[in-house]
């Protein structure tokens, strides 16, 4: 069973005249345990077709298989309860929470799904760590410069293992040692037998992680590259 199933999935913006057809039939398989990367120029439907893959946009047409459910037939409460379980994001603009510390936004996915609170904050912390935040842990997010907002992020995205990570330029605000360093993090996540990593990225600088490069056109897959990462 592949982590991800797309059949001639299609995804509009809008009505009538000003309808914009941002997929037009992708059709892509992503397997578990690999690290697959989207790529492609701007405006192509890379981020709509890693929202749709994560639950956030509903798909006007096609199929759409996540670990093994069919999300176009979830209730959005049953879509809500699954993507908690099993899903992590990393949006491109972080969407921390401003009240909260580094720590405290780190380990909210691990309280919503019922964790003590000791527990979250002690496996957030671990992450941040690992991610080189240990002076930072308690700073709340204007206190911090971007590429530390985006470490914070991922570990959120990272804290309550999900099956699936999807991440959305998760290097962009990073300098190359740090970008490095996070992807060396992805790349773990995805050997994972049960696991499955998908980025969207125009870094041509951590192309060498993925085990395969799809590349995208006008809202449509155009090739799929399988490669060897590198280390």
């Amino acid at each position: 069973m592949p982590a991800v199933h797309c059949r001639n999935l299609v995804k509009d913006y809008g009505r009538g005249e000003s309808r914009v057809r941002a997929l037009r039939g992708v059709n892509l398989e992503i397997p578990l345990g690999e690290l697959t990367m989207l790529v492609g120029p701007s405006g192509c439907g890379k981020t709509t077709l890693l929202s749709c893959i994560a639950g956030i946009l509903e798909p006007d047409e096609g199929e759409l298989e996540v670990l093994g459910s069919d999300l176009t037939r979830l209730s959005p409460r049953r879509k809500v309860a699954f993507r908690g379980r099993n899903i992590g994001f990393v949006f491109q603009q972080f969407n921390l929470l401003p009240a909260l510390s580094a720590v405290e936004n780190a380990c909210v996915p691990l309280l919503i799904l019922g964790r003590r609170r000791s527990a979250a904050v002690a496996r957030a912390k671990e992450l941040l760590v690992e991610m080189g935040m240990a002076e930072r842990l308690h700073a709340p997010p204007g206190q911090l410069s971007g590429g530390q907002q985006q470490r914070v992020a991922i570990a959120r995205a990272l804290v309550h293992q999900p099956r699936l990570l999807v991440c959305d330029e998760p290097t962009s605000a990073l300098d190359a040692k740090t970008g490095q360093a996070i992807m060396e993090i992805l790349r773990r996540a995805a050997a994972e037998s049960d696991r499955a990593v998908v980025v969207v990225t125009h870094d041509s600088r951590v192309f060498h992680f993925a085990d395969r490069v799809a590349y995208m056109d006008d809202g449509q897959v155009v090739r799929v590259e399988e490669q060897t990462p590198v280390p």
